[in-house]
Parts: structure tokens; sequence; C-alpha cells
């Protein structure tokens, strides 16, 4: 006994896909700089150092004297030389009224004036200590900076970006299909 059959073939569907790459381009330009630094505003002020040496009695030890202190010197050793004159003439001359209470007062100032005095043997440093005088008044510096601001004209550039999308797209490259047939 034949038994029909029923006999099925099928085909599956394939799709296919086009697909098209999206391209993006991005470039970075560089920043634009103008950047300005103005020079700094200095002022300096100065007050000089005084320095001061005298040195007047050092060189009157030295024997090295100005016009002016000699004159002063002889002035002052003539004045005394007189007072002194004057006191010994005096005295000399009280003694030569006395002469009546006895004694030998023309011996006696003969004796007097005619000795050299005694001069001793001095020994001295030249010039002596402390006889240069120094002072010093320091000086000063007064130093001042203003600083200037930077000036920044700079700007940064934006990117430059191109972006083409990308596409897909479909296609039926086979359609399904179902056969159905009857053997016997």
């Amino acid at each position: 006994m034949n038994i029909p059959k029923l006999q099925i073939h099928s085909t599956r569907a394939l799709l296919g896909l086009n697909i098209q790459k999206p391209v993006q381009q991005i470039e970075q330009p560089q920043a634009t700089l103008d950047i300005q630094q103005p020079k700094a505003i200095q002022t300096m002020q100065t007050t000089k150092p005084q320095l001061s040496i005298d040195t007047e009695q050092a060189r009157a030890d030295v024997d090295l004297k100005s016009v002016r202190r000699r004159m002063e010197e002889f002035a002052a050793d003539g004045h005394q030389g007189v007072l002194e004159g004057i006191g010994r003439r005096a005295e000399q001359g009280g003694e030569l009224m006395r002469i009546e209470n006895g004694g030998n007062p023309i011996k006696s100032q003969a004796r007097t004036s005619g000795r050299q005095p005694y001069s001793g043997l001095g020994i001295q440093f030249v010039p002596s200590y402390g006889s240069v005088k120094v002072s010093f008044e320091p000086g000063s510096v007064d130093i001042r900076v203003e600083p200037q601001q930077v000036i920044n004209n700079s700007r940064a550039n934006k990117p430059i970006h191109n972006y083409t999308p990308g596409k897909v797209t479909g296609e039926m490259i086979q359609y399904a299909s179902l056969e159905i047939d009857w053997l016997l």
C-alpha cells in the first residue's frame, strides 16, 4: 500500500547589511598666545655714608700743626711768659725792698737766674693714643619694586570637528520559501 507522504522543503531568508562606517575628524588648532609682561617699576634712594677722620691732634703730636694752631700756641706761650715775668719781677722787687731785713737778695737772684732748669728725658709715643678721632654714620639704601600685571590676550581656539554619520541599510539576499509536496 502506498501511503502518501508529505514532503516539506523550506529555505531560510538571508538578510544582508550594507554598513557604511562613520567618519569623524577632530583637529585642535594651537592656542593664539599674546602675553606681555611690562617691566617692574623700581625706585632706589640712597643716603651716603659719612666718614669723618680728625687727625688734627695726631698731626700736632708729630709737629705738623696748622698755622692757626701755631699762632694760638705762640700767643698762649707769650701770654704765659709775660705773666711769669711780671710775677718774677714783682717777687724780686719785693725781695729788694726788704733788703734791710737781712740776707743777700742780689746773690740769690743771680744764682736762680743763671741756672738752666733741668729738662727731663721724657719718652713719648708719637702720635699719642686716641689722637685720631674717627666717626662713621652708615648710609642706607631704600629699594622699592612695584610689579606690573601680566597682559594676557591669549585665546583658546575651538576644535575643528567634522563628523559624517555612518549608514546601515538592509537588503534581502534571499527570501524565505516553503514548498510542500505530496508524494504518492
